[in-house]
């Protein structure tokens, strides 16, 4: 079945004279309710005009899928369209990437000649939100000069095939951009027709290319988390690689990592030093295409045959066995942490020896893996960019000569951190203050309610205001209390109170004095998991208030912070580096209590006079614990009525009690 009076605007690209000729057609048979007589425009001239990379997305078809259904913003329709990229310009462009601004809830199935660095890059996966494709096994696109006109080597075709929702028969399903992502290139408003659009992407001259001229790699990319796959060996068949992750960023964490690619030819991991796959699995290897290929091998020793394998870092227990440890970097719990809080905790490195497959076993053809993703246990997300192939890394000579050693091949990826979507972060923050008797809490199902029965809570209702003492007990305890809270402030109660914030771990930052001449705050950490924090740290945006930051008294502060700005970063003192999990009461019927920590922290006004604390100038706008950004709340206690016990003094007993149990720990 053809589209409903959709023009087919199909590029055919063919060399003439050292010119490239852009062809339209028109779909024939149109569906009996509706057709578009108007003739095919003729082809932009901004294709010949254009000095950059030239951009072009042209719709092809539609057709409903089933179930058929009379509700139109639920009927699926499957689509195909054609994404085109074409360096027309004077320079190479390395590992391109083009955005396409998707708009109709889509669904994408299939992309040809490319891969997705969005959601993990699996299909199908949802892309209504834009998505970016990065080319592959072509990642980059000669100039026509450099290849006497040789269209393969300077263009790309992507056919793309998916399945859009809530569009009537007569709609075209077109995206709301499309531009060229590679630094330092600046993309106009795409010029739009019925179903197709392109834009010319030229240089931004104001860009700084950080690169070496010389060099046919592209230049080497700054980011959070950045990944080195060295290929160092090469043999006929399979090849020894490298890989190195580099975390750059100052509030950057992971902890239990697991970083996993996809195999896109067929290779398999033979063996591994300085990490392992906990899944050791050769099925696919007898089953599949390496079972019909390499016949008589033996997979007995083949660690994994996944083609989506999952990786990790061996145990410090591991770190001088000679024979799958004992390289530099390895072997640390699968932690990673900030430069400044450990340089050597920072970097980790792995070997691994790959097997390939025909047609690619010279030593000469080598294929980085795709799709890299990197996931921690409460820790930041990650977004990682395709490999991109670098100048031959360099290694020390361990043979004693003074000379250089360098990689076959190199590729690098890099990864940045994103910021959680709302209700998916894994941290909360509440608030409160001196001159004010409640606390505002982290807010309603701030971490998810997926796993809590909204059938006994309100999901979508505003958190209600807690009293002091209630922040120390866990959400299932703090029913009575602020029922009785809510009573004494003369507000009403609902009949289903809102869902707790779901999260585990939460921060309370308490504004606890404020005089002419600075102010302090107090800032208690609550681990409501049940397992412990090791090394762990908080980073708090403070805009306002940062310039006149002074002291933290119970942990170790500094504002030195590369490239954040505004932001103070605490972390434990040496012998206090446990955030412990949570325990259970003195009593079986006792609710249990949070691993806690706690600081005061203090401010001057020399810089910053005219400060309104009570304002929220004290307040921070962002905190992150272990990386992972916290949903901070809505709003900021206000003045009222002060309560003889405040917050802060309830939450030091608690303390009190927290630090003789860290102390036991080490007796």
């Amino acid at each position: 079945m053809k589209v409903p009076g959709l023009k087919l605007i199909c590029l055919a690209f063919l060399f003439i004279h050292t010119r490239i000729l852009v062809c339209y057609g028109a779909l024939d048979d149109a569906v009996d309710d509706y057709t578009d007589e108007t003739p095919a425009k003729p082809p932009p001239p901004e294709m010949d005009n254009c000095n950059g990379v030239f951009l072009s997305y042209a719709f092809t078809s539609r057709t409903k899928a089933l179930p058929l259904l009379k509700n139109v913003s639920a009927q699926p329709w499957t689509f195909n369209a054609m994404a085109t990229v074409v360096n027309s310009g004077t320079e190479e462009v390395k590992g391109w990437k083009m955005y396409i601004g998707f708009q109709h809830k889509e669904i994408l199935v299939s992309a040809t000649n490319a891969v997705l660095i969005d959601g993990g890059g699996d299909f199908p996966t949802a892309v209504g939100n834009g998505t970016t494709l990065a080319g592959y096994p072509k990642a980059d696109l000669k100039t026509s000069i450099d290849t006497a006109g040789d269209f393969n080597q300077i263009a790309v075709q992507v056919e793309l095939k998916g399945s859009m929702f809530g569009l009537g028969e007569k709609a075209t399903p077109m995206p709301k951009t499309i531009s060229l992502k590679n630094d330092g290139w600046r993309c106009p408003t795409p010029t739009k027709y019925k179903t197709y659009m392109h834009a010319c992407c030229k240089r931004d001259l104001k860009f700084k290319v950080n690169s070496n001229k010389k060099s046919k790699f592209a230049a080497r990319q700054n980011g959070d988390l950045t990944f080195m796959y060295d290929v160092v060996k090469s043999y006929e068949g399979s090849y020894e690689a490298q890989v190195m992750m580099d975390n750059s960023s100052p509030i950057g964490r992971l902890d239990r990592w697991n970083l996993t690619w996809e195999w896109m030819r067929g290779e398999f991991i033979y063996s591994m030093k300085g990490a392992y796959t906990p899944r050791f699995d050769t099925s696919d290897c007898v089953y599949g295409l390496a079972g019909r290929y390499l016949k008589g091998f033996d997979f007995t020793n083949v660690m994994n045959c996944e083609k989506k394998p999952t990786i990790t870092d061996l145990p410090l227990t591991k770190v001088n066995d000679t024979q799958i440890g004992k390289i530099p970097y390895c072997c640390k719990n699968a932690s990673l942490l900030p430069p400044q809080m450990d340089p050597s905790r920072a970097r980790a490195i792995f070997q691994l020896r790959v097997y390939k497959l025909p047609p690619d076993t010279p030593p000469t053809i080598l294929y980085p893996p795709q799709r890299w993703n990197i996931t921690g246990v409460l820790n930041a997300r990650y977004h990682c960019g395709p490999p991109i192939r670098v100048d031959p890394s360099e290694f020390p000579n361990l043979k004693g000569f003074d000379a250089k050693v360098y990689a076959i091949a190199s590729w690098q990826v890099v990864c940045n951190m994103t910021r959680p979507e709302k209700r998916k972060t894994r941290c909360c923050v509440s608030f409160s203050a001196y001159y004010s008797d409640g606390a505002i809490p982290c807010s309603t199902c701030a971490c998810g309610c997926d796993n809590i029965d909204t059938d006994k809570c309100n999901p979508d209702k505003p958190a209600m205001h807690l009293p002091p003492d209630a922040l120390l007990l866990p959400s299932e305890n703090r029913t009575a209390k602020t029922k009785a809270f809510a009573k004494l402030k003369k507000k009403g109660i609902p009949k289903k109170l809102p869902c707790p914030d779901n999260c585990g771990v939460s921060i309370n930052w308490h504004i606890n004095t404020d005089h002419k001449a600075g102010w302090s705050a107090r800032m208690t950490l609550f681990n409501w998991q049940e397992a412990p924090f090791v090394d762990w740290f908080v980073a708090v945006e403070i805009k306002k208030a940062y310039p006149d930051y002074d002291n933290v008294f119970s942990f170790n502060g500094t504002k030195k912070l590369k490239g954040i700005k505004n932001t103070i970063f605490f972390q434990s003192l040496k012998d206090l580096n446990y955030l412990v999990e949570m325990k259970n009461g003195s009593k079986p019927s006792d609710p249990k209590v949070p691993g806690k920590q706690q600081s005061v922290i203090s401010f001057t006004k020399k810089k910053t006079p005219n400060i309104k604390i009570r304002k929220g100038d004290g307040f921070p706008s962002k905190v992150y614990f272990n990386g992972e950004e916290c949903a901070l709340p809505r709003s900021f206690p206000s003045s009222g009525h002060r309560s003889h016990l405040s917050i802060a003094s309830f939450i030091l007993i608690s303390i009190t009690t927290t630090f003789l149990l860290i102390i036991t720990r080490f007796i």
